[in-house]
């Protein structure tokens, strides 16, 4: 069985290699660029850790792992352009780095890079392994479509938010898992439950992060607090406040929503008391707990002994503890 940290270091010498790289060279250097600056790399460490619950040779698994976190980075080229984002984990997107034109490009490459890689599977495999992957990938762009949506709507419910972002981001943590689980010979239910149980772990993980940009601590979390705020973002926080505000709150809220000029730090703060009096940040823990209990308990019905499963556990401590 192997950690974490061992899995991590795995991931790290694979995309080391960088055997994606072809010529041009120009095309590849972005995705090379992106790769380098590191993330979480949540999704092969999940797709590992997966295959590892039933199965030790998880070189069997590691080119179609690096293959998914490749995709995953494909998206983010694609979504920088669309939201004309300066910074990615502290850097300059590709997109400010070279051009829009560059981004795409090598965004196209880096998606047909990943097919490649997902394809390294027996074949036996491969056809339920591809068309998994396709169902994935498709939600993540309607994901990405009702996200762009919501930019121009002030009438977005908590329940179409919680299907954008499961859409957006929790299929593919899901996927990744299953795909795992699914090259190492699982039941077929059992690759479906962890597929339900990433669903489930990536809303508890996105509606942190909509908590942590309000109330998150910025030494701790290296990001700036009150992004979402300062641009209107439609997140849980920004929806579940509209919901239960009451009129004169309401009114006070949009104030700020609507308003054109402001200083970022004065919004901030006008906006973090309302959170405050409307008890938000209790609201989005208890709807954390909530996907993270919905998870436990799937992740509890998984036929494996229970020691294959502490690194599991441990996520989904880990994220409970993260915003307390």
């Amino acid at each position: 069985m192997y950690t974490i940290d061992e899995l991590r270091a795995i991931i790290k010498e694979e995309l080391d290699k960088k055997e994606y790289i072809q010529k041009p060279y120009s095309l590849f250097e972005p995705i090379l660029y992106i790769l380098e600056d590191g993330g979480k790399r949540l999704r092969p460490l999940l797709t590992l850790m997966a295959y590892n619950l039933y199965r030790e040779d998880i070189d069997r698994v590691l080119k179609s792992a690096i293959g998914i976190e490749i995709f995953h980075n494909y998206t983010l080229l694609h979504d920088d352009v669309m939201d004309d984002a300066e910074l990615r984990r502290g850097r300059l997107t590709v997109h400010k780095k070279w051009n829009s034109n560059v981004a795409i490009l090598s965004g196209d490459a880096a998606a047909i890079t990943a097919y490649q890689c997902i394809e390294h599977c027996e074949d036996k495999y491969l056809r339920r392994a591809i068309d998994f992957f396709n169902q994935v990938a498709m939600d993540v762009c309607r994901g990405q479509q009702y996200d762009m949506l919501f930019e121009t709507r002030n009438d977005v419910s908590e329940k179409e938010y919680i299907e954008m972002i499961y859409l957006k981001t929790s299929v593919l943590l899901a996927g990744s898992l299953r795909h795992g689980a699914l090259l190492a010979d699982a039941p077929e239910h059992e690759y479906n439950a962890l597929y339900e149980f990433g669903g489930y772990l990536g809303l508890a993980f996105q509606l942190q992060d909509d908590y942590l940009d309000v109330y998150g601590d910025v030494a701790e979390f290296g990001k700036n607090i009150g992004g979402d705020i300062v641009a209107n973002k439609k997140t849980y926080m920004l929806i579940k406040a509209l919901e239960l505000a009451d009129p004169e709150t309401k009114e006070e809220l949009w104030g700020w929503i609507e308003r054109k000029e402001f200083d970022h730090e004065e919004k901030i703060k006008a906006v973090t008391r309302i959170y405050d009096r409307l008890g938000i940040k209790e609201l989005a823990f208890a709807a954390i707990d909530k996907y993270l209990k919905m998870s436990r308990d799937i992740l509890d019905k998984i036929d494996v002994p229970r020691e294959r499963k502490i690194d599991f556990y441990e996520t989904l401590d880990a994220i409970g503890n993260r915003k307390k």
